[in-house]
């Protein structure tokens, strides 16, 4: 079974369904994009394409892969998707250890390094315009998809999608050694490192390793911070996170919520 293909990203790459499903050709090229998609702001060469790309909005994913059971909007997704199965990657980035099955891939995460397409706001750097439009919703706290159950928004389509499984109870990412089901492929990623032990997220301090980013980012608040920027609303004392917090309330104002 290609355990390494899920477990072994912490210096490779797998390009997103976002990327898989980019038909709009070269980022420099000269072609005329009379169609407009209306959700993202992105423009296609032909109705066809314009059609196509909406079906990511959709939600729709018919094209399943039969290693990991990921789901893609389109055939051409999934054929590049089972390229990482196979560590198919022939393009490296000569700046940083990321590489690529596609000289296509390579070429959008060059951007990144030649700062292409910079948010004005916070500096980071996208791989693509699409890309950087969907971020800086995250400044201007735009939220355009909006769940029909519950009424809670997103920035993301995909962050809707997420959610509605939520309520439809629908988990699609199976885990391929104890068949456990997930929600999101990123929690399926991490639950197979709690099978292989692949910790890739190092911490540059003292050279603790963590399964997934966000143990990383609590790590480095908690032993190597000074910072205590959260507040108990009922007597003011500060601390380092919410769950500090939420710890505290319960001992000592016994909070129940």
């Amino acid at each position: 079974m290609c355990i390494l293909c899920i477990a072994g990203e912490s210096s490779v790459e797998v390009e997103t369904e976002a990327d898989s499903n980019d038909i709009t050709g070269h980022p420099h090229d000269d072609k005329p994009r009379p169609y407009l998609c209306t959700v993202c702001d992105k423009w296609f060469t032909t109705k066809k394409c314009l059609q196509i790309h909406k079906k990511r909005h959709s939600g729709d994913k018919p094209f399943v892969c039969t290693v990991c059971d990921r789901r893609f909007t389109h055939r051409d997704g999934l054929n590049v998707h089972t390229r990482t199965h196979n560590r198919d990657r022939l393009y490296s980035c000569t700046q940083c250890e990321k590489s690529y099955s596609t000289l296509h891939y390579l070429r959008k995460h060059m951007n990144v390094h030649r700062s292409t397409y910079m948010c004005p706001e916070c500096s980071k750097c996208c791989r693509s315009n699409c890309e950087l439009l969907i971020h800086r919703r995250c400044h201007s706290g735009e939220k355009p998809f909006e769940c029909s159950v519950c009424g809670k928004r997103f920035a993301t389509n995909g962050g809707l999608v997420t959610h509605s499984r939520i309520h439809s109870g629908d988990k699609p990412y199976r885990c391929f050694i104890c068949d456990k089901l997930c929600t999101q492929y990123t929690s399926l990623k991490s639950h197979v490192r709690m099978h292989t032990g692949e910790k890739p997220y190092t911490c540059s301090l003292c050279d603790k390793s963590f399964i997934q980013s966000s143990d990383l980012h609590r790590h480095n608040i908690c032993v190597h911070s000074d910072k205590k920027e959260c507040l108990c609303t009922y007597c003011g004392m500060q601390f380092k996170t919410n769950r500090y917090v939420r710890r505290h309330k319960i001992r000592v104002h016994h909070c129940t919520k």
